[in-house]
Protein backbone atom coordinates (compact mmCIF):
# COMPACT_ATOMS: atom_id res chain seq x y z
CA UNK A 1 0.00 0.00 0.00
CA UNK A 2 1.29 3.09 -1.47
CA UNK A 3 1.87 5.70 2.09
CA UNK A 4 -0.72 8.43 3.05
CA UNK A 5 -0.12 12.26 2.40
CA UNK A 6 1.61 11.62 -0.75
CA UNK A 7 2.43 14.85 -3.08
CA UNK A 8 2.19 14.48 -6.58
CA UNK A 9 3.75 17.10 -9.28
CA UNK A 10 6.97 17.36 -6.95
CA UNK A 11 10.83 17.58 -9.00
CA UNK A 12 13.50 15.38 -8.49
CA UNK A 13 14.95 17.34 -6.31
CA UNK A 14 12.08 17.77 -3.83
CA UNK A 15 12.14 13.89 -4.66
CA UNK A 16 15.46 13.54 -2.99
CA UNK A 17 15.49 16.14 -0.41
CA UNK A 18 12.05 14.56 1.13
CA UNK A 19 13.74 11.47 0.83
CA UNK A 20 16.60 12.29 3.08
CA UNK A 21 14.57 14.05 5.78
CA UNK A 22 12.49 10.96 5.95
CA UNK A 23 15.52 8.82 6.28
CA UNK A 24 17.08 11.11 8.73
CA UNK A 25 13.38 11.10 10.87
CA UNK A 26 13.35 7.25 10.75
CA UNK A 27 16.74 6.52 12.41
CA UNK A 28 17.97 9.99 14.14
CA UNK A 29 14.71 11.11 15.71
CA UNK A 30 12.27 8.68 16.13
CA UNK A 31 13.92 6.42 18.03
CA UNK A 32 15.38 8.94 20.61
CA UNK A 33 12.17 11.40 20.69
CA UNK A 34 10.10 9.70 23.74
CA UNK A 35 13.26 9.44 25.82
CA UNK A 36 14.01 13.12 25.11
CA UNK A 37 11.10 14.64 25.15
CA UNK A 38 10.59 12.52 28.73
CA UNK A 39 13.31 14.10 29.98
CA UNK A 40 12.66 17.61 28.41
CA UNK A 41 16.06 18.03 26.85
CA UNK A 42 17.06 19.99 23.96
CA UNK A 43 17.88 17.76 21.03
CA UNK A 44 21.60 19.01 20.53
CA UNK A 45 22.08 15.84 18.02
CA UNK A 46 19.68 16.16 15.90
CA UNK A 47 19.81 19.94 15.69
CA UNK A 48 22.88 19.15 14.64
CA UNK A 49 22.19 16.40 12.17
CA UNK A 50 19.83 19.31 10.73
CA UNK A 51 22.07 21.96 10.23
CA UNK A 52 24.31 19.55 8.62
CA UNK A 53 21.63 18.56 5.78
CA UNK A 54 21.50 22.57 5.16
CA UNK A 55 17.63 22.42 6.52
CA UNK A 56 18.40 25.30 8.54
CA UNK A 57 18.97 27.43 4.70
CA UNK A 58 16.01 25.52 3.19
CA UNK A 59 14.42 28.78 1.78
CA UNK A 60 17.14 31.12 2.37
CA UNK A 61 17.95 32.41 -1.63
CA UNK A 62 20.70 30.72 -2.85
CA UNK A 63 22.60 34.12 -2.85
CA UNK A 64 22.67 34.46 0.64
CA UNK A 65 23.88 30.34 0.64
CA UNK A 66 20.79 28.88 1.22
CA UNK A 67 19.20 26.20 -1.20
CA UNK A 68 16.36 28.74 -1.99
CA UNK A 69 13.61 25.89 -2.06
CA UNK A 70 9.74 26.95 -1.92
CA UNK A 71 7.33 26.93 0.66
CA UNK A 72 5.86 23.59 -0.39
CA UNK A 73 9.22 21.72 -0.39
CA UNK A 74 9.70 23.53 3.35
CA UNK A 75 6.25 22.63 4.53
CA UNK A 76 6.89 18.74 3.35
CA UNK A 77 9.87 18.69 4.88
CA UNK A 78 8.16 20.01 8.28
CA UNK A 79 5.33 17.30 7.56
CA UNK A 80 8.20 14.79 7.99
CA UNK A 81 10.22 15.99 11.18
CA UNK A 82 6.85 16.47 12.99
CA UNK A 83 6.20 13.02 12.13
CA UNK A 84 9.52 12.63 14.24
CA UNK A 85 9.19 14.53 17.08
CA UNK A 86 6.75 17.78 16.39
CA UNK A 87 9.41 19.84 19.31
CA UNK A 88 11.99 19.88 16.36
CA UNK A 89 9.98 21.25 14.14
CA UNK A 90 9.30 23.73 16.14
CA UNK A 91 13.11 24.84 16.60
CA UNK A 92 13.18 24.96 13.04
CA UNK A 93 10.28 27.05 12.65
CA UNK A 94 10.41 30.03 15.06
CA UNK A 95 14.15 30.57 12.78
CA UNK A 96 12.64 30.08 9.36
CA UNK A 97 9.84 32.99 10.13
CA UNK A 98 12.49 35.55 10.81
CA UNK A 99 14.68 34.44 7.72
CA UNK A 100 11.65 34.69 5.57
CA UNK A 101 10.69 38.33 6.90
CA UNK A 102 14.40 39.28 6.57
CA UNK A 103 14.38 37.97 2.89
CA UNK A 104 10.73 39.63 2.61
CA UNK A 105 11.64 43.14 4.11
CA UNK A 106 14.99 42.99 5.48
CA UNK A 107 17.19 46.16 4.14
CA UNK A 108 20.04 44.93 2.11
CA UNK A 109 22.70 45.01 4.63
CA UNK A 110 20.13 43.56 7.05
CA UNK A 111 20.14 40.53 4.66
CA UNK A 112 23.84 40.41 3.77
CA UNK A 113 24.74 40.21 7.47
CA UNK A 114 22.12 37.80 8.54
CA UNK A 115 21.23 35.39 5.73
CA UNK A 116 24.56 33.75 5.20
CA UNK A 117 24.88 32.90 8.83
CA UNK A 118 21.08 31.84 8.86
CA UNK A 119 21.64 29.59 6.41
CA UNK A 120 24.62 27.99 7.82
CA UNK A 121 22.61 27.04 10.90
CA UNK A 122 25.11 29.62 13.03
CA UNK A 123 22.46 32.01 13.42
CA UNK A 124 19.32 30.46 14.92
CA UNK A 125 16.53 32.74 14.84
CA UNK A 126 12.76 33.14 17.19
CA UNK A 127 10.47 35.58 16.62
CA UNK A 128 8.25 37.36 19.39
CA UNK A 129 4.66 39.49 19.41
CA UNK A 130 2.58 38.05 22.50
CA UNK A 131 2.91 39.47 25.80
CA UNK A 132 1.31 38.61 29.16
CA UNK A 133 -1.43 40.33 29.13
CA UNK A 134 -2.58 39.74 25.29
CA UNK A 135 -3.41 36.92 23.49
CA UNK A 136 -4.67 37.14 19.52
CA UNK A 137 -4.49 40.73 20.04
CA UNK A 138 -1.46 41.85 19.21
CA UNK A 139 -2.89 45.87 18.54
CA UNK A 140 -3.56 45.37 22.65
CA UNK A 141 0.90 45.79 22.61
CA UNK A 142 2.40 47.78 24.95
CA UNK A 143 6.45 46.78 24.87
CA UNK A 144 7.39 50.61 23.80
CA UNK A 145 10.29 51.56 22.20
CA UNK A 146 11.72 55.26 21.81
CA UNK A 147 14.18 57.49 19.99
CA UNK A 148 17.47 58.27 21.47
CA UNK A 149 19.84 59.24 18.89
CA UNK A 150 20.87 56.90 16.89
CA UNK A 151 19.69 54.41 18.95
CA UNK A 152 16.43 52.85 20.09
CA UNK A 153 15.55 52.24 23.85
CA UNK A 154 13.48 49.04 24.58
CA UNK A 155 11.06 48.18 27.14
CA UNK A 156 8.65 45.51 28.12
CA UNK A 157 7.77 41.75 28.73
CA UNK A 158 6.81 39.14 25.59
CA UNK A 159 5.48 35.82 26.26
CA UNK A 160 5.77 32.29 24.40
CA UNK A 161 9.01 33.04 22.80
CA UNK A 162 10.21 29.75 21.30
CA UNK A 163 13.62 29.11 21.08
CA UNK A 164 14.10 31.90 23.58
CA UNK A 165 16.79 30.71 25.55
CA UNK A 166 18.73 28.47 22.13
CA UNK A 167 18.14 31.25 19.59
CA UNK A 168 21.12 34.20 18.90
CA UNK A 169 18.56 36.51 16.83
CA UNK A 170 15.11 37.53 18.12
CA UNK A 171 12.37 39.53 15.80
CA UNK A 172 10.82 41.68 18.36
CA UNK A 173 7.51 43.56 17.60
CA UNK A 174 6.89 47.04 20.27
CA UNK A 175 4.81 50.08 19.68
CA UNK A 176 6.66 52.83 18.30
CA UNK A 177 5.64 56.55 18.99
CA UNK A 178 8.08 57.88 16.89
CA UNK A 179 6.52 59.57 13.63
CA UNK A 180 3.23 58.08 14.81
CA UNK A 181 1.02 60.81 16.37
CA UNK A 182 -1.03 59.87 18.94
CA UNK A 183 -4.20 58.77 17.59
CA UNK A 184 -2.35 56.64 14.70
CA UNK A 185 -4.28 53.08 14.35
CA UNK A 186 -2.76 50.90 16.69
CA UNK A 187 -1.39 48.26 13.54
CA UNK A 188 0.50 51.75 12.13
CA UNK A 189 2.73 51.99 15.06
CA UNK A 190 4.47 48.90 15.44
CA UNK A 191 8.01 48.02 14.60
CA UNK A 192 9.67 45.03 14.89
CA UNK A 193 13.19 45.01 16.07
CA UNK A 194 16.26 42.42 15.09
CA UNK A 195 17.88 41.96 18.45
CA UNK A 196 21.19 39.82 18.45
CA UNK A 197 21.82 38.04 21.77
CA UNK A 198 23.55 35.65 22.95
CA UNK A 199 22.58 32.09 23.75
CA UNK A 200 21.28 31.27 27.21
CA UNK A 201 19.42 32.02 29.95
CA UNK A 202 19.22 35.13 32.60
CA UNK A 203 20.54 38.27 31.26
CA UNK A 204 22.23 37.73 28.15
CA UNK A 205 22.79 41.56 26.45
CA UNK A 206 22.23 44.75 29.13
CA UNK A 207 19.01 45.33 29.31
CA UNK A 208 17.67 42.02 27.76
CA UNK A 209 17.05 39.06 30.34
CA UNK A 210 15.90 35.64 29.18
CA UNK A 211 14.20 33.51 32.00
CA UNK A 212 14.72 29.87 32.51
CA UNK A 213 12.23 27.63 30.52
CA UNK A 214 8.27 28.01 30.99
CA UNK A 215 7.55 24.23 32.01
CA UNK A 216 4.43 23.04 29.66
CA UNK A 217 2.43 19.97 29.51
CA UNK A 218 3.88 18.73 25.85
CA UNK A 219 6.14 20.28 23.28
CA UNK A 220 8.98 19.55 25.68
CA UNK A 221 12.84 19.73 24.34
CA UNK A 222 12.14 22.88 22.65
CA UNK A 223 12.81 25.99 25.10
CA UNK A 224 9.72 28.20 25.85
CA UNK A 225 10.34 31.61 27.52
CA UNK A 226 9.66 34.80 28.52
CA UNK A 227 11.65 37.68 27.30
CA UNK A 228 11.94 41.10 29.53
CA UNK A 229 13.08 44.76 27.94
CA UNK A 230 14.35 46.77 30.43
CA UNK A 231 16.72 49.66 28.87
CA UNK A 232 17.46 47.98 26.20
CA UNK A 233 19.34 49.72 23.94
CA UNK A 234 19.38 48.75 19.63
CA UNK A 235 21.25 50.54 16.88
CA UNK A 236 18.33 52.33 14.51
CA UNK A 237 19.77 49.97 11.88
CA UNK A 238 18.04 47.30 13.26
CA UNK A 239 14.82 48.39 12.53
CA UNK A 240 13.44 45.64 10.55
CA UNK A 241 13.39 47.28 6.77
CA UNK A 242 15.25 50.51 7.90
CA UNK A 243 11.60 52.29 8.81
CA UNK A 244 9.48 52.48 11.62
CA UNK A 245 5.94 51.72 11.46
CA UNK A 246 6.03 48.45 9.20
CA UNK A 247 6.19 45.73 11.97
CA UNK A 248 2.57 44.50 12.28
CA UNK A 249 2.93 43.88 8.45
CA UNK A 250 5.87 42.34 8.25
CA UNK A 251 5.04 39.89 11.12
CA UNK A 252 1.31 38.89 9.79
CA UNK A 253 3.03 37.95 6.26
CA UNK A 254 5.87 35.76 8.75
CA UNK A 255 2.68 34.24 10.24
CA UNK A 256 0.95 33.26 7.19
CA UNK A 257 3.39 31.18 5.94
CA UNK A 258 3.97 29.97 9.44
CA UNK A 259 0.46 28.79 9.90
CA UNK A 260 0.88 26.55 6.49
CA UNK A 261 3.90 25.04 8.42
CA UNK A 262 1.64 24.54 11.49
CA UNK A 263 -0.81 23.05 9.16
CA UNK A 264 2.36 20.57 8.20
CA UNK A 265 3.19 19.62 12.15
CA UNK A 266 -0.39 18.95 12.50
CA UNK A 267 -0.10 16.63 9.03
CA UNK A 268 2.86 15.24 10.44
CA UNK A 269 1.51 13.94 13.68
CA UNK A 270 -1.58 12.53 12.48
CA UNK A 271 0.42 10.54 9.94
CA UNK A 272 2.29 9.48 13.08
CA UNK A 273 -0.45 9.03 14.97
CA UNK A 274 -2.25 6.73 12.25
CA UNK A 275 0.44 4.52 11.77
CA UNK A 276 0.92 4.16 15.46
CA UNK A 277 -2.83 2.91 15.85
CA UNK A 278 -3.05 1.09 12.51
CA UNK A 279 0.07 -0.81 13.86
CA UNK A 280 -0.88 -1.72 17.31
CA UNK A 281 -4.64 -2.81 15.87
CA UNK A 282 -3.08 -5.03 13.85
CA UNK A 283 -1.00 -7.04 16.77
CA UNK A 284 -3.49 -6.57 19.72
CA UNK A 285 -5.95 -9.29 19.81
CA UNK A 286 -9.81 -9.65 21.82
CA UNK A 287 -11.94 -12.65 21.31
CA UNK A 288 -9.86 -14.65 19.05
CA UNK A 289 -8.78 -12.06 16.91
CA UNK A 290 -6.75 -8.82 15.79
CA UNK A 291 -8.69 -5.66 17.23
CA UNK A 292 -7.89 -4.63 13.64
CA UNK A 293 -10.93 -6.98 12.50
CA UNK A 294 -13.39 -5.47 14.66
CA UNK A 295 -15.54 -3.59 12.19
CA UNK A 296 -15.95 -0.12 15.62
CA UNK A 297 -12.08 -0.35 14.78
CA UNK A 298 -11.88 -0.55 11.01
CA UNK A 299 -14.04 2.78 10.88
CA UNK A 300 -12.06 4.46 13.33
CA UNK A 301 -9.22 3.31 10.96
CA UNK A 302 -11.15 4.67 7.97
CA UNK A 303 -11.88 7.97 9.28
CA UNK A 304 -8.45 8.14 10.62
CA UNK A 305 -6.78 8.03 7.57
CA UNK A 306 -9.51 10.12 5.53
CA UNK A 307 -8.53 13.07 8.14
CA UNK A 308 -4.54 12.33 7.08
CA UNK A 309 -5.55 13.34 3.63
CA UNK A 310 -7.64 15.57 3.73
CA UNK A 311 -5.31 17.73 5.90
CA UNK A 312 -2.59 17.03 3.91
CA UNK A 313 -4.27 17.89 0.50
CA UNK A 314 -5.46 21.75 2.15
CA UNK A 315 -1.81 22.11 3.72
CA UNK A 316 0.07 21.35 0.01
CA UNK A 317 -3.03 23.55 -1.61
CA UNK A 318 -1.96 26.94 0.71
CA UNK A 319 1.64 26.64 0.45
CA UNK A 320 1.65 26.17 -3.37
CA UNK A 321 -0.78 29.30 -3.21
CA UNK A 322 1.71 31.41 -1.48
CA UNK A 323 4.62 29.91 -3.60
CA UNK A 324 2.72 31.33 -6.66
CA UNK A 325 3.04 34.50 -5.36
CA UNK A 326 -0.78 35.17 -4.50
CA UNK A 327 -2.33 36.11 -1.54
CA UNK A 328 -3.04 32.76 0.61
CA UNK A 329 -4.64 33.84 3.95
CA UNK A 330 -7.90 32.30 3.29
CA UNK A 331 -5.87 29.06 2.44
CA UNK A 332 -3.61 28.71 5.30
CA UNK A 333 -6.33 29.56 7.53
CA UNK A 334 -8.49 27.33 6.32
CA UNK A 335 -5.18 24.38 6.67
CA UNK A 336 -4.40 25.65 9.65
CA UNK A 337 -7.50 24.89 11.15
CA UNK A 338 -8.45 21.83 9.63
CA UNK A 339 -4.53 20.36 10.25
CA UNK A 340 -4.74 20.76 13.58
CA UNK A 341 -8.89 19.93 14.60
CA UNK A 342 -7.98 16.82 12.80
CA UNK A 343 -4.74 15.91 14.17
CA UNK A 344 -6.27 16.28 17.90
CA UNK A 345 -9.19 13.91 16.86
CA UNK A 346 -6.63 11.78 14.79
CA UNK A 347 -4.20 11.39 17.99
CA UNK A 348 -7.56 10.88 20.07
CA UNK A 349 -8.81 8.18 18.56
CA UNK A 350 -5.21 6.33 18.09
CA UNK A 351 -4.95 6.71 22.36
CA UNK A 352 -8.35 5.06 21.65
CA UNK A 353 -7.34 2.25 19.99
CA UNK A 354 -4.45 1.47 22.58
CA UNK A 355 -6.64 1.13 25.35
CA UNK A 356 -4.82 1.74 28.62
CA UNK A 357 -1.56 1.31 27.03
CA UNK A 358 -2.00 4.86 25.77
CA UNK A 359 -2.32 5.87 29.05
CA UNK A 360 1.17 4.62 29.63
CA UNK A 361 4.26 6.67 28.75
CA UNK A 362 6.20 3.74 27.62
CA UNK A 363 4.33 3.97 24.13
CA UNK A 364 5.09 6.65 21.69
CA UNK A 365 1.05 7.89 21.54
CA UNK A 366 1.03 9.04 25.48
CA UNK A 367 3.72 11.85 23.82
CA UNK A 368 1.71 12.84 21.01
CA UNK A 369 -1.67 12.83 23.05
CA UNK A 370 -0.09 16.02 25.24
CA UNK A 371 1.82 17.08 22.03
CA UNK A 372 -1.37 17.86 19.65
CA UNK A 373 -2.99 20.17 22.10
CA UNK A 374 -0.53 23.30 21.09
CA UNK A 375 -1.34 23.17 17.26
CA UNK A 376 -5.20 24.21 18.20
CA UNK A 377 -3.25 27.41 19.73
CA UNK A 378 -0.34 28.28 17.81
CA UNK A 379 0.11 30.74 15.26
CA UNK A 380 -3.52 31.73 15.68
CA UNK A 381 -6.80 29.89 17.66
CA UNK A 382 -9.32 27.97 15.70
CA UNK A 383 -11.42 30.92 16.55
CA UNK A 384 -8.77 33.30 15.08
CA UNK A 385 -8.52 31.16 11.73
CA UNK A 386 -12.50 31.18 11.31
CA UNK A 387 -12.70 35.06 11.60
CA UNK A 388 -9.89 35.14 8.97
CA UNK A 389 -11.87 33.01 6.58
CA UNK A 390 -14.96 34.40 7.17
CA UNK A 391 -13.66 38.05 6.33
CA UNK A 392 -11.79 36.64 3.52
CA UNK A 393 -15.18 34.62 2.32
CA UNK A 394 -17.29 37.97 2.73
CA UNK A 395 -14.53 39.95 0.43
CA UNK A 396 -14.53 36.81 -2.17
CA UNK A 397 -18.67 36.57 -2.19
CA UNK A 398 -20.03 39.98 -1.72
CA UNK A 399 -23.44 40.57 -2.29
CA UNK A 400 -24.36 42.79 -5.16
CA UNK A 401 -28.16 44.10 -4.21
Amino acid sequence: MARLAQTHGLTDVQQEILSTVRDFVDKEIIPVATELEHRDEYPQQIVDGLKELGLFGLMIPEEYGGLGESLLTYALCVEEIARGWMSVSGIINTHFIVAYMLKQHGTEEQKNHFLPRMAAGDVRGAFSMSEPGLGSDVSAITSKAVKDGDEYVLNGQKMWLTNGGTSTLVAVLVRSEEGHPEGTAPHKSMTTFLIEKEPGFGEVLPGLTIPGKIDKMGYKGVDTTELIMDGLRIPANRVLGGTTGRGFYQMMDGVEVGRVNVAARGCGVAQRAFELGVQYAQQRHTFGKQIAQHQAIQFKLAEMATKVEAAHAMMVNAARKKDSGERNDLEAGMAKYLASEYCKEVVEDAFRIHGGYGFSKEYEIERLYREAPMLLIGEGTAEIQKMIIGRRLLEEYRFQG
